[in-house]
């Protein structure tokens, strides 16, 4: 099975280029916000309990998100793998996504991390929110903020795969289909590895 994460700012091209490998390799498209509101519309009870936080402006705790994603495993015990895109955002969810793979012989096998400066971020963020409607994207304070949240918080979570050996970068500002062929290399390259375990 291909478990993948991809990882990078707001703006990196994230929602592009999973689309793309979810179309080449059959995975399915582990989305945290997706989740969250498949289970909210569901009425499911992760979900009654993930709306009530979010309703009082609370984040969402690991244990809630982590739940969400081992159901959604459970549910494709068949599937030729999965992205996990959003997630981890932390080093203690890596650490708790290890643990729940573990639980079904599977690991992440591994992390592809999209490389853009944050002046292009900013960039491509205000440009977006334009078409996207998004008030977060039509901010540059925000986005700003959003960017230096995520250097604080989410970036150690590379250092996290570096340390098993499954941090790959990939230059995220080019043509869409340079950026796809790149990535796909790195996933050739982490399916021999596994192959040959």
């Amino acid at each position: 099975m291909l478990n993948i994460v991809l990882f990078g700012p707001p703006g990196a091209g994230k929602g592009t280029q999973s689309q793309k490998l979810i179309e080449k390799y059959g995975l399915i498209h582990l989305s945290t916000g997706d989740l969250l509101r498949s289970e909210i519309s569901r009425g499911s009870e992760l979900g009654l309990k993930a709306k009530g936080l979010m309703d009082a402006g609370l984040l969402v705790p690991d244990e809630v998100v982590i739940g969400m994603i081992e159901s959604k495993i459970a549910d494709n015990r068949d599937a030729a793998g999965f992205i996990f895109d959003g997630f981890p955002r932390t080093v203690p969810q890596a650490e708790a996504l290890d643990v729940l793979l573990s639980k079904y012989d599977q690991s992440i096998s591994c992390m592809i991390a999209l490389q853009v400066s944050e002046e292009e971020l900013v960039k491509r963020l205000l440009l977006r929110g334009q078409t996207s409607g998004r008030p977060d994207d039509a901010d540059e304070t925000l986005i700003q903020k959003r960017v230096q949240e995520y250097n604080s918080k989410t970036a150690p979570v590379a250092n996290y795969y570096a340390q098993q050996n499954k941090f790959y970068s990939v230059d995220g500002i080019g043509e869409i289909e340079e950026i796809f062929s790149k990535s796909c290399e790195i996933i050739g390259a982490c399916q021999l590895a596994l192959n040959s375990k």
